[in-house]
Formats: C-alpha cells, sequence, structure tokens
C-alpha cells in the first residue's frame, strides 16, 4: 500500500488527548496476571509472553525477544486473547495501551498480526472489531486507534464490509456531544486513513464528508479543528472528491473556520486544501464555481493579512501566492449573475447586493430557467427545507422578484410547487420570514392584475367594450 510521498508527517502526535492522558494512568497500573493464572483465567503460555513482554526496558530487547522462535505467533495469540476474552475492563484497557505502544514504537510489527491471521485464514479486523461494541469508551477508542495502524502500517488492508463497519463506527464518533470526549482520537484515526487514497472512496461514499462538515460546522477546538481538516486536506489529493467540494457545503465549513481562527497552523492547513482543490480540478465550470466560493468565504482579506506577514515557510508562501492570484482573476472575471448563482448552489443566502438590484433581476431573470430551472428549484427546495430565517427570507424574496421580473415566472414557480412552499411561511414564527413570504404572495398575486391591464388597455385603444364590474 502506497502513501502519497508529498503529505508531510502529521501533526497529532504531540496534541494532548483525553485517550494520551489516561492511557499514562493505565500503563502505570499493570494486572496482577499471577492471580489470573491461578484462577485459570489465562493459559499459561499467555502468562508467561505477557510478563516477559513487561520486562523489557529498551526497544532492542523487545525487538530480540519477538525474533525468538515461535515468540511472534504467541504474541499475537496473547494480546487477541486478553483483549477479546478478559472481562475486567480495566485489564483490557492495559493491554490495548501496550500493544498501541508496540505497533508505534513499530510500524513494522503490524505485519506480525496480519502474518498470523493469515495462517488462520481469517483478519485481525475480525478479531478486533466487535471490540468496538464495547461499553468502556477508553477500549473502543484505543482499539479505533489499533485498528488504524493495523490498516496504515500492515501489508493486508481494511476493505468491503469491515472498512464500512469501521468508518461507521468513526462517524457515529464524530458527533459532537457534551459525552464525547475522545473526537481527537476519531480524527487521528482518519488522518492515518485518508493519507491512503483506497481508504477515500469508500469514506467518501458512506457520507464520511457530511459528516467531516458537521463536525466543523459544531463549536469544537482549534487543535480538533485543524486534525479534521487535516482529513479533508487528505481527501482532496483524490481528484474525484476535490471535485465534490463545492457541492458539499465544504468550502462554506472551511471558510466558517478560516474567518474566525487566529491559529497559524489552523489557516495554514485550509490555505493548503483550498489550493488543493483548485489544483486538482480540471473542469472550469467547477473550479469557477470553488473559486467564487472561496472568495464569497472572504478569503482574500485573510490572504492579504497572511501575505502581509514574513514567514520562512515556503510551502505557505506558494500556496498564498496561488490563492490570491486565481481568486483575484475570478473576481476580475465575475458577474453579478455568478456570484449570485454560486451563493444560491452554495444553499447560504445572505443580503448581498446583488438581491436587492432593480437592474440585476431585470437583466437576469431569465436566467433562472437555464439548466432546467436549476436556481429555481434550489429555491423552493430551500424554502422547503431550511430552518434559517436569513435563508428563507431571501429566498422567498428572490422567488417574488422573479416572478416579477419575468413574464411566465408564476407559471413556473407554480409547476415546482414553489407557491405552496411560500405560502407555508405565512405561519412561520419568525416575523420577517413571514413579512417576506407576504410580499412573495403578493408578488405572484399582483403579476396576474399586471398582466390583465395591459390587457385592457390594449382593448381599450382598440375600440372594444370593456366589461364593467
Amino acid at each position: 500500500m502506497t502513501e502519497l510521498p508529498h503529505i508531510p508527517t502529521m501533526d497529532m502526535i504531540n496534541a494532548t488527548s483525553r485517550l494520551q492522558l489516561e492511557a499514562n494512568d493505565v500503563r502505570a497500573n499493570k494486572p496482577n496476571w499471577g492471580s489470573y493464572l491461578r484462577s485459570q483465567m489465562i493459559k499459561q503460555e499467555d502468562y508467561n509472553f505477557i510478563t516477559a513482554y513487561e520486562a523489557t526496558k529498551t526497544k532492542e530487547e523487545r525487538d530480540a525477544m519477538l525474533a525468538q522462535s515461535g515468540v511472534a505467533n504467541q504474541a499475537v495469540n496473547t494480546f487477541v486473547s486478553l483483549i477479546t476474552q478478559v472481562a475486567k475492563e480495566q485489564n483490557v484497557r492495559y493491554v490495548l495501551t501496550i500493544l498501541d505502544d508496540l505497533l508505534q514504537e513499530d510500524k513494522a510489527r503490524a505485519d506480525l498480526f496480519h502474518s498470523v491471521a493469515k495462517k488462520e485464514k481469517t483478519t485481525v479486523y475480525t478479531w478486533f472489531l466487535p471490540v468496538l461494541q464495547r461499553g468502556d469508551n477508553f477500549i473502543i477508542n484505543q482499539m479505533s486507534l489499533v485498528i488504524a495502524k493495523l490498516a496504515c502500517f500492515g501489508s493486508s488492508t481494511l476493505h468491503g464490509e469491515q472498512l464500512t463497519e469501521y468508518y461507521n463506527f468513526l462517524k457515529s464518533q464524530l458527533k459532537v456531544t457534551p459525552t464525547n470526549e475522545y473526537m481527537n482520537t476519531t480524527a487521528r484515526c482518519l488522518q492515518m486513513m485518508l493519507r491512503y487514497d483506497n481508504y477515500r472512496k469508500t469514506f467518501v461514499e458512506e457520507e464520511g464528508i457530511q459528516a467531516l462538515v458537521s463536525a466543523l460546522n459544531s463549536r469544537i477546538n482549534f487543535q480538533l479543528q485543524y486534525q479534521l481538516i487535516f482529513a479533508v486536506w487528505c481527501l482532496t489529493f483524490n481528484t474525484e472528491i476535490a471535485r465534490m467540494a463545492p457541492t458539499v457545503g465544504l468550502i462554506q465549513a472551511l471558510g466558517d473556520v478560516l474567518s474566525e481562527s487566529t491559529k497559524e497552523k489552523v489557516i495554514r492547513i485550509i490555505f493548503a486544501t483550498f489550493a488543493n482543490i483548485l489544483n486538482k480540478v480540471e473542469d472550469r465550470e467547477v473550479k469557477r464555481e470553488a473559486a467564487l466560493q472561496m472568495v464569497q468565504c472572504k478569503t482574500l482579506k485573510t490572504l492579504e493579512l497572511m501575505d502581509a506577514k514574513k514567514y520562512d515557510d515556503p510551502d505557505l508562501e506558494e500556496d498564498v501566492k496561488f490563492l490570491s492570484d486565481e481568486l483575484t482573476l475570478s473576481v476580475h472575471d465575475l458577474s453579478s449573475y455568478d456570484e449570485y448563482y454560486s451563493e444560491v448552489r452554495s444553499g447560504r443566502l445572505t443580503w448581498s447586493p446583488v438581491h436587492k438590484s432593480d437592474k440585476f433581476w431585470r437583466e437576469n431573470a431569465p436566467k433562472f430557467n437555464d439548466k432546467q430551472f436549476e436556481v429555481v428549484k434550489i429555491l423552493i427546495r430551500l424554502l422547503e427545507t431550511s430552518n434559517d430565517p436569513l435563508i428563507l427570507c431571501v429566498a422567498s424574496h428572490d422567488i417574488g422578484e422573479y416572478v416579477r421580473h419575468y413574464p411566465r415566472g408564476k407559471t413556473v414557480i407554480e409547476q415546482f410547487q414553489g407557491k405552496q412552499a411560500v405560502m407555508r411561511l405565512l405561519t412561520a414564527d419568525d416575523p420577517n420570514v413571514r413579512y417576506h413570504a407576504l410580499l412573495a404572495v403578493q408578488k405572484l398575486m399582483v403579476h396576474n392584475w399586471e398582466y390583465l391591464g395591459k390587457q385592457l388597455d390594449s382593448e381599450a385603444q382598440n375600440g372594444e367594450a370593456v366589461p364593467v364590474k
């Protein structure tokens, strides 16, 4: 399994996580293996290995021990047995922690486990994935870290249903809740896994990007922001995944973090991710939309601030220059409709100047019919699905303006059930939403009267009888 050479060493080992802090205490509390042996709760060979292994003091001693005939096989059997068959959680924590240490000390040791599993016509993941169902948070997160290392360090990859099962576990751990104190470990697992292209596709297929975006949109600390964005950055080395960035809310989520972050390493990794997206995407329209979304996130302003500072990091300087050139070019070529279209496609409507410009609506209302009424459909979908009062206000306003400036707009809106979507907002809790929905409904109705008035004027000029009501 080949790792992309241009991804640098991860800045994650030094991150202080809940798991690392607890692991220090776990290592200091060795189980009383003698009592386990006397109670016949572990086998003699497991006792012999684990006590001898604990007695080693250096990597060289451990290497020499594992190199002895038959010891490597016994090591694997003992670790698997103690992790999967011992009931006491404190002892399982301990064994998992020293197994994690064993793999971290020498990545090649992962293949000891894969080799034994292969001889037994199974996989290490068949042994260890069920451990993720235990109720102890330390155990399941330490186990998830061990699985990631076995999948990335060893020759036997995690794939198929087992990879899906593992990703589903990590996604569940990405949910930001007051009781989830191990998200840094989940992020660390993703940082390792997504460095490899063969693990990226399944992650995306299992809606992993959406899980990352949701986590980034929550209130999380800067270290966790960095780790999750690092995972996103790894994903964008895949061209097909980079192409998806403008349509899955990824650029907006990173833009929100960028606008608020003061941490240099967070800003750097966002710039690197944005540069990756623009570098990898070859389709001009997709690349243009990605650039426009970055501009709307006020990335240019942050680039100017970063450019004013002097750094010794050539990669950062290169990213800043590349992004500045690309985004400045996109602004120069930007029409008001391009700006509007990108905003609507992002799903994050605000009262940007184009919404209130009569000139914009006179010139561009017919363009809403392009691509099989794509913009109209998006606006209606936002009315039906969004809970954000600002988005509902702007979408209602825009539908009203489309109807007012496009002669057959009312028919189009009704065809896609837009009228019902607007009218449902007349009873919304937010008074601003009710107000803009009412204005939109008035425009939907008045449009008929304006048309009728023109018809009446025409008939009067032709001397035809005009009925009196």
